[in-house]
């Protein structure tokens, strides 16, 4: 009797001290993903150039806007709570800096069909319309099709997938836990601290990062310039959104759905929920037929920053998704 409750004890002991490593293990393992889901801060390939991007946690919101918020397009509801998965966000939107080493890597062909990265033909023209290049300045005057193929190119010489973001992940970014038109307040009162617009940016385009950035850090997600998400535009996109993840696949070039306005916009399509859709207007001066499909001539406030998922995919999974959506 007396050695049965020695057994036990013993069991219960040793049971104690595994369900404390295991305790332990699980802690270590938790404090690794959390202390590898931070800011990380990365050189361009090939250069000494480098980009910031930014964690954004899963959580859920409130997207769209109320039937009362000033400002609001009838495309903006009905308001619809979203769940979205954690995922990395470019701290500021993609520069000329970094751009230009993608296009000038010579290692590349230029403008070829052949399923593969491939580098934009050259402007015909500066499209850069004199506003700033080097030093900080936005990339502009882009197709959705560029921004992506500079993303698929980061994933090649970084094994890292990189992408455009959603608009449900967009805004939810931009948001950043607010539910107030802007990310700063109800008002637009104080909008000249957080972002280039038609009121104080002179007609341009500035550096990245000038403004103040919102609660998770983002720079100049209101303002500058319009920035390309991966969804195909819809005015019923509230209506058919998923609650979680939600995205509409692009079926044509146009239209397709920016988020954030520009330097050009005016302050109530500044909101948070604002959207904008791509028109082919927006090459009407392109003199090349059929026009390109690189470049924007009559767009000089587009932009774009990019985005990590938390969960990366697999290596079939990331080179077809590029198939799939370069081709639209």
């Amino acid at each position: 009797m007396l050695l049965m409750k020695r057994l036990k004890k013993m069991v219960k002991r040793k049971n104690k001290l595994y369900l404390g490593a295991a305790t332990l293990l699980a802690g270590v393992a938790v404090t690794a993903q959390t202390t590898e889901f931070k800011p990380c801060t990365s050189k361009v390939p090939g250069s000494e150039i480098t980009f910031t991007m930014v964690p954004v946690p899963e959580g859920s919101f409130t997207m769209g806007s109320p039937e009362n918020e000033k400002g609001r397009g009838a495309d903006e509801g009905p308001q619809k709570t979203i769940a979205i998965s954690a995922f990395w966000m470019g701290e500021k939107e993609v520069t000329h800096d970094e751009f230009l080493v993608f296009f000038n890597d010579e290692s590349l062909a230029r403008n070829s069909d052949v399923d593969a990265v491939t580098r934009p033909t050259t402007q015909y023209i500066d499209l850069s319309w004199g506003m700033g290049k080097q030093g900080g300045f936005p990339f502009n005057s882009m197709s959705q099709r560029t921004a992506l193929m500079y993303c698929r190119w980061l994933y090649k010489n970084t094994g890292k997938f990189y992408r455009l973001p959603t608009e449900a992940e967009w805004e939810y970014a931009c948001r950043a836990g607010t539910n107030t038109p802007y990310y700063f307040g109800q008002d637009s009162s104080t909008i000249g601290d957080y972002a280039w617009y038609a009121s104080n940016s002179d007609n341009k385009y500035h550096k990245t990062g000038e403004k103040k950035p919102n609660a998770w850090g983002l720079y100049d997600m209101l303002g500058n310039v319009a920035e390309w998400t991966l969804d195909q535009y819809s005015d019923q996109y509230f209506t058919n959104a998923a609650d979680k993840d939600p995205f509409t696949e692009p079926t044509s070039r146009y239209p397709k759905t920016l988020k954030g306005g520009g330097f050009g916009t005016n302050a109530a399509m500044m909101r948070s929920a604002a959207r904008f859709k791509s028109e082919s207007s927006w090459n009407r001066r392109d003199p090349q037929i059929p026009k390109s499909k690189w470049w924007l001539t009559d767009a000089a406030a587009v932009g774009f920053r990019i985005l990590s998922p938390l969960k990366q995919p697999t290596p079939e999974e990331a080179e077809e998704f590029y198939k799939k959506y370069l081709s639209k």
